[in-house]
């Protein structure tokens, strides 16, 4: 079983999500991780609050992290809902992801995106693929 070190080691190879956006993986287990994400003036839209792309990026990147850390065959997004409930309001981004369902080439993962003040910022549905 991996380690939290080895896991942020191959997960920096996502160089979209952990180089350009920032996103660091906190907690990794099999089925559920969480990913932060620290704001920077970047990430902000024009009305001074989170860019939807940001918190998806880090909803899909704590996806990733939990749905492949321990996995055997690597998964992949192949559907993604989320629903956008509030702005940020503090300087951190946390993202839960947790497997709901996993089947032999599908699952099901839930992943809430708050900040570090307790506003939930967002809820995000995601079917995953497992490639064979």
């Amino acid at each position: 079983m991996p380690t939290l070190e080895e896991i942020r080691t191959r997960f920096q190879a996502d160089r979209f999500a952990s180089e350009l956006t920032g996103a660091v993986i906190r907690e990794a287990e099999p089925g559920r991780a969480v990913c932060t994400l620290a704001l920077r003036p970047e990430h902000m839209n024009a009305n001074h609050t989170p860019m939807g792309g940001a918190v998806f990026t880090l909803a899909d990147f704590a996806f990733a992290v939990a749905a492949n850390a321990f996995a055997e065959h690597p998964t992949v997004s192949q559907h993604v809902s989320i629903t956008f409930l509030s702005p940020a309001k503090g300087r951190e981004l946390s993202a839960e992801a947790q497997c709901l369902k996993a089947g032999r080439t599908t699952c099901l993962y839930e992943v809430r995106v708050a900040d570090e003040l307790g506003a939930f910022v967002a809820q995000a549905s995601v079917n995953g693929f497992t490639v064979r």
